[in-house]
């Protein structure tokens, strides 16, 4: 088995250029999957995936349609059911690159710079896609895969996944596996492999505010109308107070209560204030009071407006009162919370505090709970000895801010659980201009990955 890990990773050190391509070929493609104007593309991604799994020995792939956007199956049963069966997931949609102006370089031409590749979708998560795809094309080119494979990759992750839930019922026995590996997480640093155990869930909201029936002119109708933005200004203002507790009715009624023993595992994490000022650039930190800033995010839920939009905001001036004006909501929730419990009490805050001047329309775009997984699960005991064999040192445990809608659905649906671990690291501009994924751990997470395929194949059953 050695030999035949040493091998696959010399295939790496002597392939990196022709790696290194195909990683910038799937980064051009402008997969936006939340403006439908960038369809087309989201087709294009999934093909070029299609095709790359058969230029790796995946033989079996195809590319099957959803409500939404397609998605990519592929398989490899030859070591039959003395093996395990591994359910690799990914997805390869993108956020869009606005704002466009603050990147330092094409958004959609990956750029390498100080040994980081830039583009939007390096590590969120095209780049994590392609540790899992360079790591079985070193091992095909150079053996045969230890383990049967199956392939599930999404082009809906960045807008909650819609299609997916009904999808994954309607072809349940095609995703039939022991486990899922899913890279779609991090590290906490360069130096420490990270485990994730716990995703927050996400509802997603927007609200349009409705005042006059057209757009008036300030002059000959302010002071006689509620002008919109300033109603919903008021409204968004009043839903977390100053010391950082959300003020929708009930809203905490079921969020479980950190024991000791949590608190205790979230401050060996080493996470301070300072550690998260360098992240976020903040000048100060805010925030929940009496929750450390690791807690908030990985155990308590939040309320954050995502965006609004409303009347002038050109060049010069223009003297008008909007007739209406957006804001775009997101909560991320925790471990008993749900959505739609959360819808209900967003509405019910919505009638106590809109002006009676106004009307108003929520919508829910998103509606995902949050998840856990099991620490003790077989194939994730081997996935920690792996990052400890490659890294040499022990991972860390943790549980994330964010959401992956579909690590829910693999439970509930196929009655498996997830691996949740990866190789980007908060300084990655996940979601923001300047997206980039450190090469180091590009070609290092290909190593751990060849390991872990042998190792879950012979000594972790």
């Amino acid at each position: 088995m050695e030999d035949k890990i040493q091998i696959a990773k010399n295939y790496i050190n002597e392939n990196k250029q022709k790696i290194l391509n195909s990683f910038f070929e799937v980064l051009e493609i402008q997969s936006i999957s939340s403006d439908p104007a960038y369809a087309q593309q989201l087709k294009i991604c999934a093909q070029w995936i299609s095709n790359y799994l058969l230029s790796i020995g995946i033989p079996n792939t195809k590319i099957l349609n959803t409500q939404k956007h397609p998605v990519v199956f592929g398989e490899s049963l030859i070591q039959g059911k003395d093996k395990p069966t591994i359910l690799v997931y990914g997805h390869y949609d993108v956020q869009p690159p606005d704002p466009v102006d603050l990147w330092h370089t094409p958004p959609f031409t990956p750029t390498i710079k100080e040994n980081k590749i830039y583009a939007r979708g390096t590590s969120d998560m095209k780049g994590q896609m392609m540790v899992i795809l360079s790591a079985i094309q070193a091992i095909n080119a150079t053996s045969e895969l230890p383990v049967n494979i199956k392939f599930l990759i999404e082009g809906e992750e960045e807008i909650g996944s819609p299609s997916i839930k009904d999808f994954l019922q309607n072809n349940r026995e095609l995703f039939t596996s022991d486990f899922v590996l899913n890279l779609d997480a991090g590290m906490i640093s360069k130096t420490q492999p990270t485990i994730v155990l716990g995703l927050r869930g996400l509802a997603y909201f927007e609200i349009t505010v409705t005042g006059p029936g057209h757009d008036l002119h300030s002059g000959l109708f302010g002071g006689i109308v509620f002008n919109p933005i300033q109603a919903l200004s008021k409204i968004l203002a009043g839903m977390i107070n100053e010391k950082g507790v959300i003020q929708l009715p009930g809203f905490y009624d079921d969020v479980l209560p950190l024991s000791e023993e949590e608190r205790g595992q979230f401050s060996k994490l080493g996470l301070d204030d300072t550690y998260y000022l360098d992240q976020t650039g903040a000048s100060n930190i805010f925030g929940e009071e009496g929750y450390s800033c690791a807690e908030r995010i990985g155990a308590r839920p939040t309320l954050d407006v995502n965006g609004i939009l409303g009347g002038y905001t050109g060049e010069g001036p223009m003297t008008v009162i909007p007739s209406k004006a957006m804001a775009k909501l997101s909560m991320r929730l925790v471990p008993n919370q749900t959505p739609e419990k959360v819808n209900q009490q967003l509405r019910e805050y919505m009638e106590k505090h809109a002006p009676k001047e106004i009307k108003w329309e929520l919508r829910q775009l998103a509606s995902d709970p949050a998840c856990m997984t099991d620490p003790k699960f077989y194939a994730t005991q081997c996935f920690a000895e792996t990052l400890e064999t490659v890294w040499g040192k022990e991972p860390i445990y943790k549980r994330e801010g964010g959401s992956i809608p579909i690590v829910t659905h693999f439970q509930e649906i196929l009655g498996i659980e997830s691996i949740l671990s990866g190789f980007s690291l908060p300084e990655d501009n996940i979601h923001s201009p300047n997206e980039r994924m450190d090469l180091d751990l590009f070609w290092k997470g290909i190593n751990t990955v060849i390991h872990y395929l042998f190792n879950i194949a012979e000594s972790c059953k």
